[in-house]
Protein backbone atom coordinates (compact mmCIF):
# COMPACT_ATOMS: atom_id res chain seq x y z
CA UNK A 1 0.00 0.00 0.00
CA UNK A 2 1.25 3.25 -0.70
CA UNK A 3 2.17 6.46 1.34
CA UNK A 4 -0.54 8.25 0.34
CA UNK A 5 -3.22 5.60 0.75
CA UNK A 6 -1.72 5.13 4.37
CA UNK A 7 -2.03 9.10 5.43
CA UNK A 8 -5.38 9.38 3.66
CA UNK A 9 -6.25 6.06 6.17
CA UNK A 10 -4.59 8.14 9.22
CA UNK A 11 -6.39 11.61 7.62
CA UNK A 12 -9.57 9.86 8.34
CA UNK A 13 -9.39 8.52 11.79
CA UNK A 14 -10.43 11.43 13.76
CA UNK A 15 -13.74 11.88 11.81
CA UNK A 16 -13.95 8.13 12.65
CA UNK A 17 -14.15 8.29 15.63
CA UNK A 18 -16.28 10.59 15.63
CA UNK A 19 -19.22 9.21 13.63
CA UNK A 20 -18.61 6.04 15.46
CA UNK A 21 -20.64 7.36 18.96
CA UNK A 22 -24.36 6.32 18.47
CA UNK A 23 -25.54 9.44 20.11
CA UNK A 24 -23.77 11.08 17.72
CA UNK A 25 -24.65 9.40 15.32
CA UNK A 26 -28.58 10.13 16.59
CA UNK A 27 -28.10 14.12 16.60
CA UNK A 28 -26.56 13.80 12.83
CA UNK A 29 -29.81 12.23 11.78
CA UNK A 30 -31.96 14.47 14.06
CA UNK A 31 -30.16 17.48 12.30
CA UNK A 32 -30.93 15.67 9.04
CA UNK A 33 -34.26 15.49 9.27
CA UNK A 34 -34.77 19.02 11.91
CA UNK A 35 -32.13 21.03 11.51
CA UNK A 36 -31.29 23.43 12.52
CA UNK A 37 -31.76 22.92 15.99
CA UNK A 38 -30.52 24.32 19.80
CA UNK A 39 -28.80 22.52 22.51
CA UNK A 40 -32.34 22.10 24.50
CA UNK A 41 -33.74 21.03 20.86
CA UNK A 42 -31.56 18.28 20.45
CA UNK A 43 -31.92 17.75 24.20
CA UNK A 44 -35.79 17.03 23.94
CA UNK A 45 -35.60 14.12 21.45
CA UNK A 46 -32.50 12.41 23.66
CA UNK A 47 -32.24 10.99 26.89
CA UNK A 48 -28.90 12.40 27.15
CA UNK A 49 -28.16 15.35 29.38
CA UNK A 50 -27.90 18.91 27.76
CA UNK A 51 -23.75 18.99 29.13
CA UNK A 52 -23.49 15.37 27.13
CA UNK A 53 -24.51 16.72 23.89
CA UNK A 54 -23.06 19.89 24.17
CA UNK A 55 -19.86 17.31 24.64
CA UNK A 56 -20.78 15.44 21.19
CA UNK A 57 -21.71 18.69 19.54
CA UNK A 58 -18.07 20.17 20.24
CA UNK A 59 -16.61 17.07 18.80
CA UNK A 60 -18.97 17.48 15.96
CA UNK A 61 -18.01 20.43 15.38
CA UNK A 62 -14.17 20.51 15.70
CA UNK A 63 -14.28 17.45 13.40
CA UNK A 64 -16.35 19.55 10.71
CA UNK A 65 -19.67 17.89 11.16
CA UNK A 66 -21.65 20.60 12.37
CA UNK A 67 -21.71 24.27 11.90
CA UNK A 68 -22.95 27.00 13.78
CA UNK A 69 -25.46 29.92 13.77
CA UNK A 70 -25.45 32.49 16.52
CA UNK A 71 -29.23 34.01 16.73
CA UNK A 72 -29.37 36.31 20.24
CA UNK A 73 -27.91 34.20 22.70
CA UNK A 74 -29.11 30.60 21.08
CA UNK A 75 -26.66 28.79 19.00
CA UNK A 76 -28.12 26.96 16.22
CA UNK A 77 -26.98 23.66 14.97
CA UNK A 78 -27.21 22.41 11.67
CA UNK A 79 -25.21 19.28 9.52
CA UNK A 80 -21.79 20.19 7.20
CA UNK A 81 -20.81 17.51 6.05
CA UNK A 82 -19.31 18.29 2.61
CA UNK A 83 -15.61 18.27 4.21
CA UNK A 84 -16.38 15.15 5.98
CA UNK A 85 -18.32 13.56 2.82
CA UNK A 86 -15.19 14.83 0.67
CA UNK A 87 -12.70 12.83 2.80
CA UNK A 88 -14.35 9.94 2.87
CA UNK A 89 -15.20 9.73 -1.10
CA UNK A 90 -11.26 10.30 -1.32
CA UNK A 91 -10.58 7.24 0.86
CA UNK A 92 -13.21 5.64 -1.07
CA UNK A 93 -11.12 6.20 -3.89
CA UNK A 94 -7.74 5.03 -2.59
CA UNK A 95 -9.15 1.65 -1.70
CA UNK A 96 -10.48 1.15 -5.13
CA UNK A 97 -7.24 1.96 -6.80
CA UNK A 98 -5.00 0.33 -3.88
CA UNK A 99 -6.21 -1.98 -2.51
CA UNK A 100 -9.26 -4.04 -4.24
CA UNK A 101 -7.52 -6.73 -6.82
Amino acid sequence: MGQQAIEVFRACIPLFHALSDPARQDIILLLAEKEPLSVNEIAEHSNLSRPAISHHLKIMRDNQLVEIEQKGTTRYYSLSLDSSVEQLKQLIEIVEDECIL
